[in-house]
């Protein structure tokens, strides 16, 4: 992690790691672990998969992955949450513009600082529906959301007047990955492609935050590097 990228990251809320982020045998055992999982539960139940899979701890704990975190977030991190984010070919649904903090409002006490690693499992573009952000957006306060047509897209709701002539393409090869803050506005296109858009989030927060247990029934936090801050309860 160069520290031109980190000043990007803290300026625009997101950044591009365009080098491989595991050893390419390391990346091999990812990828073949999420095509025995995505073969088993389906694409629509891969979220917190950790939970269930207690073996990718050994991927979202990795040195590796925490030494490209620790510049964004600090020295103590946890581990909030990871999902495998699988758009088929083909599929006709869109990622609405919206923020991560929006959805996790009030579990956390304070959205500053919880950092997504988007690690591509297959190359992402376009038109196979990678991520687009809005530059400096996590600045900006809460968005205002208004309903959208669920059958044309993976939420109920989308954030109203967003400049799309701001918006950038984070287009990734498979191993690469973006970061980006709770906070950004971003969303994804459909995929329109024949090729499959499969990624894993991978999402960390300073532990000076405070994780409400009564606020987050069934969700485990672990504590990844560094020490606790804020009282949190972690995962053994």
């Amino acid at each position: 992690m160069t520290n031109s990228l980190v000043a990007q990251y803290r300026t625009d809320g997101y950044a591009i790691y365009d080098r491989p982020v595991f050893a390419p045998s390391r990346f091999r055992h990812l990828l073949e672990t999420f095509e025995e999982l995505l073969e088993r539960y389906g694409a629509a139940d891969l979220d917190t998969i950790h939970f269930r899979e207690e073996r990718l701890l050994d991927f979202l704990l990795d040195d590796r992955v925490l030494d490209l975190v620790e510049p964004l977030v600090g020295p103590d991190i946890g581990l909030w949450s990871s999902h495998f984010i699988c758009k088929l070919p083909g599929d006709g649904k869109a990622t609405p513009w919206h923020e991560d903090s929006a959805y996790w409002e009030g579990r956390v006490s304070t959205m500053e600082g919880i950092c997504t690693l988007w690690l591509a499992l297959d190359q992402t573009a376009p038109d196979n529906g990678c991520m687009r952000v809005i530059p400096g957006s996590h600045e900006g306060g809460s968005s205002d959301y208004v309903p959208v047509d669920a059958s044309n897209n993976i939420f109920d709701r989308e954030i109203e007047h967003v400049d799309e002539s701001r918006q950038r393409f984070l287009s990734l090869l498979p191993n690469q990955c973006s970061f980006h803050e709770a906070r950004i506005i971003h969303g994804a296109l459909a995929n329109t492609s024949p090729r499959r858009r499969a990624g894993y989030t991978m999402r960390y927060f300073p532990t000076s935050s405070k994780i409400y247990p009564e606020r987050n029934p069934g969700h485990r936090i672990w504590l990844a590097r560094g020490r606790d801050r804020a009282g949190n309860l972690y995962e053994n």
